[in-house]
């Protein structure tokens, strides 16, 4: 079973916030594949289905970006999960020009709290991870207030389609294993 977790903030408040980038793919993925997000366990929104014949579960942390390890340590003892073969974490990132995407086998939190946290709560950083764009902070901005910010409009279809190849390069890994998506997902967003 894979455990796949978008994060972001919830709530009405926080939904279209380029932090809330890993729910948007999150939500394009189980569209994608027939499942529906439709019940809270383990502090997240959850979802199972299939995705290419592989049982997976789909989550949400309901409990704000910076505690997202409390709900996905639950996630991945209860299913007795080990999170370096089955853990997928989808995730905005400030480094990456917006509608870029990059999957990764593991690596450090690279500055986002989320990631941090799940690092901490779980013990271990090789857990795979595809990371969505959202586009450098501007010099006269604070940083909370960049990623809590909505993408302009201009900027709305482009997320929409990284949000979409962010699904299709989970499809990808899971089916073909991280260094096949990474090898057609980790370029310019023109066709993987």
């Amino acid at each position: 079973m894979k455990i796949i977790v978008g994060l972001g903030n919830p709530g009405p408040r926080y939904r279209g916030t380029r932090h809330n980038a890993g729910f948007e793919a999150a939500e394009a993925l189980a569209e994608k594949n027939g499942i529906i997000i439709d019940y809270l366990k383990h502090h997240a929104f959850c979802g199972t289905g299939r995705i290419n014949n592989e049982r997976v579960l789909i989550a949400e942390p309901q409990t704000f970006m910076n505690e997202s390890g409390t709900s996905v340590r639950e996630i991945l003892s209860y299913y007795k999960i080990d999170p370096e073969q089955d853990l997928i974490v989808i995730s905005d990132d400030i480094d990456l020009p917006i509608g870029r995407i990059r999957v990764r086998p593991h690596g450090s939190a690279g500055g986002h709290n989320g990631l941090k946290n799940i690092i901490q709560h779980v013990g271990t950083d090789k857990f795979a991870r595809v990371r969505i764009g959202i586009g450098k902070k501007p010099a006269d901005w604070q940083l909370v207030d960049w990623v809590l910010s909505r993408f302009a409009p201009s900027e709305s279809a482009e997320i929409g389609e990284a949000c979409k190849r962010a699904a299709e390069s989970i499809e990808c890994l899971i089916t073909e294993g991280v260094e096949s998506a990474m090898s057609r997902f980790n370029r310019p967003a023109q066709n993987p």
